[in-house]
């Protein structure tokens, strides 16, 4: 480990830097902009600046220790993550941003004077002011979903939080430890009709999942490009490549009360913008039936806080099970947890050894093409 940390030493610096570069004695994981941006690397090959890749913040450490690891055997990319209050005081030194859950307004965004590009290590980017950006010359991306198994991921948890709602999982818990047997009486997905609000990468795959649990589904979005879903899958019936008969009902935004009153579960697949924060109102959970469960994988802020605990309060919710919350970290102490039918997982619905592994690699991909001065690839760039 000493003899290759100082063979790495040699190579990216003059032996005189030697010991300014002794940060790579120090554990990769623990690695920040302070301890390790100091030192005025060079390419080896050619003598260019190393491309310098941030990462903001503590949440989601798998994204840069994965991105760490697909990048070591490049000395010219540096990876780095700080604490999210210093990231205006260091966001100069940097090429590439990877956001994760921290806030980029035109101030913080002034700051970046080198920086080409912002990207999400996922999908959501409504944390970046994407205008301010493009007025200081700086790309926003996202990683798109489907080709990293992001997607898959997320559907895969939705239904764990329909699952663990249906058969009561803490109502389990309190009968494994009151050495209860046969209690409580859950329910079966089976013949549940679940209305996908924002049928995208994460809504297809939730359905092609959910079809084997024979439920009826149903599903809104923007706009529908024909009367059938174009995928490139084995498991249905397909023609020409179009999948048949994986939504039973299409409706589009208008139609979103109507679907709310025809399902037993309603999962929020959307992408959250100012047109869908808090489109799960006091309104729309109204309008569902009696007794309904609400799942969310998107993003906190699509519901109406002070509504949902007002419809758990009265029982006409029947249960909720998130990933996301209205604020995170979540507050362990936070009322909505007293509900026996609330379910609350700790935003990993994408975080799975597949998914992060393979937007790493994406994340490291783009790194060495802006190094290289190549055209961006894998990414979808949005101004």
């Amino acid at each position: 480990m000493l003899v290759r940390c100082i063979k790495r030493q040699i190579a990216l610096a003059n032996a005189k830097n030697l010991i300014l570069g002794l940060t790579c004695f120090s554990s990769p994981l623990t690695r920040s902009a302070g301890m390790s941006s100091m030192a005025e690397k060079k390419d080896v090959d050619n003598d260019k600046p190393i491309t310098r890749v941030l990462f903001c913040g503590p949440h989601f450490p798998a994204s840069q220790i994965y991105t760490r690891e697909y990048l070591e055997k490049y000395p010219f990319i540096q990876v780095d993550d700080v604490p999210l209050k210093q990231v205006p005081d260091h966001i100069g030194n940097y090429d590439l941003c990877v956001s994760k859950n921290m806030r980029f307004d035109s101030n913080v965004l002034s700051r970046a004077k080198q920086m080409k590009l912002i990207m999400q290590f996922g999908v959501g980017l409504e944390g970046i002011d994407i205008d301010a950006a493009k007025k200081h010359g700086i790309k926003v991306a996202r990683i798109p979903g489907d080709a990293t198994g992001n997607a898959a991921s997320c559907a895969e948890m939705a239904i764990y939080l329909m699952l663990g709602l249906l058969r009561k999982q803490n109502e389990m818990q309190i009968s494994v430890k009151q050495k209860m047997l046969g209690e409580p009486i859950g329910e079966t997905l089976l013949g549940k009709t679940v209305f996908i609000m924002g049928f995208g990468n994460i809504g297809i795959d939730l359905a092609k999942r959910l079809k084997p649990f024979d439920v009826k589904i149903i599903a809104t979005k923007r706009s529908w490009p024909s009367n059938s879903v174009v995928l490139n899958s084995k498991d249905f019936p397909t023609q020409n490549g179009v999948v048949d008969d994986l939504v039973d009902e299409k409706g589009s935004h208008g139609d979103i009360y109507e679907f709310a009153s025809k399902a037993d579960i309603v999962v929020c697949c959307l992408s959250m913008n100012k047109e869908t924060v808090g489109i799960v109102n006091k309104p729309f959970i109204s309008s569902m039936k009696k007794g309904a469960l609400l799942v969310n994988i998107a993003r906190g802020g699509l519901l109406d806080y002070e509504a949902v605990v007002q419809h758990l309060e009265s029982g006409h919710l029947g249960g909720l099970g998130v990933d996301v919350a209205w604020k995170e970290p979540f507050d362990p102490n936070d009322p909505v947890l007293k509900f026996k039918n609330v379910v609350l997982t700790p935003h990993v619905a994408g975080v799975t050894e597949h998914s992060y592994r393979s937007m790493a690699k994406v994340v490291g991909d783009v790194a060495l093409q802006l190094h290289a001065g190549k055209p961006l690839k894998g990414i979808e760039l949005v101004n």
